[in-house]
């Protein structure tokens, strides 16, 4: 690598000198103005703890403190969504003793905010020469090496993580007006929101606590749950002809409520008649529900994967934007959503009636548009997607890559698509685990054979909280 030569310029006289050492000079040869020390500190801030209070400190002691102030949607992309937003959070630290400024963040990369600051020093924990941020740390020391610029690394506070603090609050549960707010702020916050199925408390803590990380160090976790109208019907034993009414899926929510805190999308069906649906708006919104998906079409409830193989009648436009509008009129916050989900598809009925009513639900009031298909490629979703970006009116758009899974969230992202949602992998995946477990017990007689199959007691009995 060629070795850079460290420069520094005067802001008062624009005199530029060549640094002979990795010092910067506190004094301008040239016209003897004295330079403000400069050190800048990038952090999340999310629940201010000692740590944080530590590293402040540190850095005040070597001059003017700029805090640059980690975005929402930067902190979104690497672990998890801010429990406070950037405003409140700038809030907070602009009024630490010894913060000269706040800037944002934008990304997890320092280098613009380094090279417009040009500070002398950059002050960060001990904790980021490992992990997710080590090619950050990277970096910041070769990019601030351009200007002499050193690197302070105080001892990081062990045993203080704010996700480990959030954690420990989330664990006491959250009020239903802070969740039906999350999916609208996950939307601003991510290019991609991914929605796992739940049909009971167990699947809902399952899409509650599974994470995994990425070989880059991402974090990677589902954002919101699913209460699919199909796996609610299935845990039940019941078809899927919209026998299961409203109050039986409200037991399920709450199931589901009771023990999670991430949004909640409800698959309405089609939201039953108009004057119906504003009741469904109502009790969801009360509940913390984020936000309904409900169909344009009319009759007894058929499931859209049969396709064109049984009888099923789309709404007319006129009829279904009436629908969405009441809808939109008897909500109580802006926050609850109403997604419409469009057949168009499914009925073969080509891509311009999808478009046609695309618009005309927007018009009407719709919050984000699901488009749905049953066919194993993706050309035709994608084919809708290129079309409905030339739109002027636009909201975010919803995929179900139920059928059509080869394709992967980024090249649906790409293509334009805000949420993706898994709208019945739980169940489907369960199913075949209870019958081959059954099975197994039925062969030998005994259940030693399933232990393979099975939880052990112990891990069944310490898996919910407080279960002793």
């Amino acid at each position: 690598m060629e070795e850079i030569i460290p420069e520094w310029e005067c802001e008062k006289c624009r005199k530029r000198i060549v640094l002979s050492s990795k010092q910067l000079p506190k004094i301008c040869p040239g016209c003897g103005a004295k330079r403000e020390i400069k050190v800048y500190v990038g952090m999340s801030a999310d629940l201010i703890h000692p740590g944080h209070m530590n590293i402040i400190n540190e850095a005040k002691k070597l001059g003017d403190v700029v805090i640059g102030l980690v975005t929402d949607d930067a902190i979104a992309s690497f672990k998890r969504m801010p429990y406070l937003s950037y405003e409140e959070r700038k809030i907070i630290i602009e009024n630490i003793k010894g913060v000269k400024e706040v800037i944002p963040q934008k990304t997890l990369d320092y280098t613009e905010n380094l090279k417009f600051l040009k500070p002398d020093y950059v002050v960060h924990g001990t904790d980021w020469r490992e992990g997710v941020q080590k090619e950050t740390r990277n970096k910041v020391i070769q990019v601030i090496a351009e200007w002499g610029g050193q690197l302070i690394e105080p001892e990081y506070t062990k045993g203080i993580s704010s996700t480990k603090l959030i954690e420990s609050i989330l664990e006491k549960g959250i009020t239903s007006e802070i969740r039906l707010k999350k999916l609208r702020k996950l939307i601003n916050l991510k290019p991609i929101v991914r929605v796992l199925e739940a049909h009971n408390g167990i699947s809902g803590l399952i899409v509650e606590n599974t994470k995994t990380r990425s070989e880059e160090g991402m974090l990677k976790e589902f954002d919101a749950i699913w209460t699919s109208s199909l796996t609610d019907s299935t845990s039940k034993g019941k078809p899927d002809i919209g026998l299961v009414d409203l109050s039986s899926r409200i037991n399920t929510i709450e199931q589901i409520l009771e023990v999670t805190t991430k949004p909640i999308i409800l698959d309405g069906d089609n939201g039953g008649l108009a004057e119906h649906f504003i009741f469904m708006v109502k009790t969801l919104e009360r509940l913390g529900v984020s936000a309904v998906i409900i169909e344009d079409k009319i009759g007894l409830k058929k499931n859209s994967l049969f396709g064109t193989e049984v009888k099923q009648t789309q709404e007319s436009i006129d009829n279904f934007c009436n629908k969405i509008s009441q809808g939109k009129k008897s909500q109580v916050t802006d926050e609850f959503m109403i997604i419409a989900r469009i057949e168009s598809l499914i009925l073969r009925k080509g891509i311009w009636d999808a478009l046609l009513r695309t618009k005309a639900y927007i018009e009407a009031g719709a919050d984000a548009i699901m488009i749905h298909s049953k066919e194993k490629d993706p050309a035709e979703i994608l084919e809708f997607c290129k079309e409905y970006n030339k739109l002027e009116n636009k909201v975010p758009l919803v995929a179900v890559p139920t059928t059509y899974n080869t394709i992967t969230e980024e090249e649906l992202n790409k293509a334009g698509v805000s949420i993706i949602i898994y709208a019945n992998h739980m169940l489907r995946s369960a199913y075949p685990a209870m019958v081959k477990t059954a099975e197994t017990i039925l062969k030998h007689g005994r259940s030693y054979e399933t232990d393979s199959l099975c939880m052990s007691v112990k891990d069944i009995l310490e898996l919910i909280p407080n279960g002793k």
